[in-house]
């Protein structure tokens, strides 16, 4: 399993757009791209600004699949200038 983390710090007139586009990104990425196997979207309870989502495809090519989606990219461009601060790590799991 390959599994990406991102870290996001959002401005703050921006959280709720944010919010709700980062929701709708997670539902697209399950339903339209089968190695993508979760995408959870976590919000520190004690500033909202603050979003982490724990991504899990199936390999690094399907990430690749998912960077290059049309839903992706779209996400992307529209939450651009939303966004404060990024953080990104890969990892996978030991197991595999």
């Amino acid at each position: 399993m390959y599994i990406v983390t991102v870290e996001f710090v959002i401005w703050p007139e921006h959280v709720e757009a944010f919010h709700q586009a980062v929701q709708k990104q997670a539902r697209h990425s399950l339903t339209r791209e089968p190695d993508c196997l979760q995408f959870d979207v976590c919000v520190d309870p004690q500033a909202r600004e603050r979003v982490l989502l724990y991504e899990v495809y199936t390999d690094a090519a399907a990430f690749k699949v998912h960077m290059d989606s049309a839903h992706f990219t779209a996400f992307d461009a529209a939450v651009r200038d939303w966004v404060k601060g990024k953080a990104i790590q890969f990892w996978i799991r030991s197991n595999d």
